[in-house]
């Protein structure tokens, strides 16, 4: 199991379904066109949890959006390399559950939507050498036991190492980063009381239940 100690970092629009879904809003007001550099948030240590620890719904928020997706672990720093180096750096790939607050605004960085404590459920991992190609993995999310999802990172507009080259552009990767590669439009909702799955092929599978918070509560006594 590998666990980050430093940075996670997400990056939004990257399958071609979600920037197909976003496409009309970025060109109207106030952004005129798409980006045409990679769009990133946090996802910082609040967030972060182990598979089987229950996650529990803020006051207010009855559904939350199951953020299947593939996290990139970092060995080596990356910073400014090239498409053709950036696999170099990588340590090993897992399976994130990238829990967000469904919103429909791009007019500000999705912070309180997905920076909740526990919205991030991570692992398991697999070593980067026994994970032959990143960009052919199919991803399904679950809802109790039912398939809602199904996708493929070789979807993304940008193949993992091209995603490395353009963040290490502007932002370095260093040893205990992960590096989340997107979501796929169509995420499932899901509501306390469920279960809630991410799977990746050739990796794993991540399980956490929705709670109230008020359950989490109870539990920890």
């Amino acid at each position: 199991m590998y666990f980050p100690t430093r940075t996670v970092v997400g990056a939004m629009f990257e399958f071609q379904s979600a920037w197909d879904a976003a496409a009309d809003a970025m060109r109207r007001e106030p952004h005129h066109r798409p980006p045409a550099h990679p769009v990133l948030y946090i996802k910082p240590a609040n967030t972060w949890c182990l598979g089987g620890h229950p996650v529990a719904l803020p006051d207010g928020v009855d559904t939350v959006a199951v953020g299947a997706t593939l996290a990139v672990a970092f060995a080596r720093t990356a910073s400014r390399v090239s498409e053709a180096q950036a696999l170099a750096c990588v340590a090993g790939y897992g399976v994130v559950n990238d829990i967000t607050v469904p919103h429909a605004s791009l007019l500000r960085p999705p912070l309180k939507q997905k920076c909740r404590d526990g919205f991030c459920p991570i692992g398991p991992f697999v070593d980067a050498r026994a994970l032959q190609n990143p960009d052919a993995l199919e991803i399904r999310a679950y809802v109790n036991g039912a398939l809602h999802l199904r996708a493929s990172t070789a979807t993304l507009r940008r193949k993992v190492a091209r995603l490395i080259a353009d963040v290490s552009e502007f932002m370095t990767l260093a040893p205990g980063d992960l590096l989340l590669v997107g979501v796929p439009h169509g995420a499932p909702l899901a509501r306390a009381g469920d279960c809630m799955a991410v799977e990746i092929d050739g990796i794993g599978r991540l399980d956490n239940t929705l709670v109230h918070a008020n359950d989490t509560e109870r539990l920890a006594q």
